[in-house]
């Protein structure tokens, strides 16, 4: 805040009517008041004044001829500098610490715009974390699951996963990271993947795909096919595993397997609306069964 001595003299309490209304109207009064909480909630050494007094006058007599020789007391100074630890640590969480997140739980989707208004659709299960206070200068976050996003024009964006980096100038696309999954499909504009020691241009209508450490050969998909977005998941030659995996994530079951191949490719889709139609949409195709017991959901061949 600019005016240092106003803020000194709020902390003593010796602010006039009038400067503890320009200090409210400050954009800062509020960290302000948080810092001020958190310092009275130390409890400071209480000190005898008349006896220290004392002492120190008995400390001087003593040492009088000697000169002026006053001892450390170490005890009080380390209780000092605890104080002084907290409040610094205290400002530098409230005043520089501008990490954001946002999270979704299963079947839940989430839209919220980023510091320079780019749009974020973050599917089901999903995380994402940026700094604020950098994002001016640094258009930078990191992507835990799936999320579709509308850049706006400007400095370089980039989102990082565990698996690959994804960065682009302004444009429209979807990242997807899941355990052993990640894909990226380009809806507009132009996007770049950096893959390990791979880099690839992605055009409008192309999707690069890691399945288990190996990239997939399938290049192009359908841009006008529904997706996510419209409460739909769809998927082309994608083993079953990843399949069952985004029904846990849309509707919050576990599913369990018997005997069932999980890498068998599966090419179709299911929506969103209903588990039961979700689940006959890719059983019935791969001549599979289920059942539904609570919150488990148990798949397994029609033999058995």
């Amino acid at each position: 805040m600019e005016d240092k001595n106003n803020i000194l003299k709020w902390l003593n309490r010796e602010t006039s009517d009038e400067e503890l209304a320009r200090l409210q109207e400050s954009k800062d009064f509020k960290t302000l008041e948080k810092i001020a909480h958190y310092a009275s909630q130390i409890e400071t050494p209480k000190v005898n004044v008349d006896k220290a007094l004392e002492d120190f006058k008995l400390r001087t007599q003593k040492t009088a001829k000697k000169g002026r020789v006053f001892p450390f007391n170490f005890k009080q100074i380390s209780k000092y500098a605890a104080i002084i630890v907290v409040l610094l640590t205290t400002s530098y969480f409230l005043f520089f610490n501008n990490e954001t997140s946002f999270k979704t739980q299963f079947s839940q989707t989430k839209t919220f715009n980023l510091p320079d208004n780019s749009e974020v659709i973050l599917n089901s299960n999903s995380s994402i974390t940026f700094n604020k206070n950098k994002w001016k200068s640094n258009r930078h976050l990191t992507l835990d699951g799936e999320a579709f996003f509308k850049v706006q024009k400007g400095k370089k964006f980039t989102v990082n996963t565990e698996i690959g980096e994804v960065t682009v100038l302004g444009t429209k696309f979807n990242v997807k990271e899941r355990t052993n999954y990640f894909e990226v499909k380009t809806y507009e504009g132009l996007v770049s993947v950096a893959y390990k020691d791979t880099l690839v241009k992605l055009s409008k209508g192309t999707i690069f795909k890691v399945v288990n450490g190996t990239i997939d050969t399938v290049n192009t998909f359908d841009i006008n096919e529904n997706s996510w977005l419209q409460k739909e998941s769809n998927f082309k030659s994608t083993a079953l595993r990843f399949v069952l995996k985004e029904i846990e994530n849309q509707f919050g079951y576990t599913i369990e397997t018997k005997d069932i191949d999980l890498d068998i490719l599966y090419s179709g889709g299911f929506t969103h609306a209903d588990v039961d139609i979700a689940l006959q949409s890719v059983t019935i195709p791969l001549q599979l069964s289920y059942k539904i017991e609570g919150e488990k959901i148990i798949i397994f061949n029609y033999d058995n």
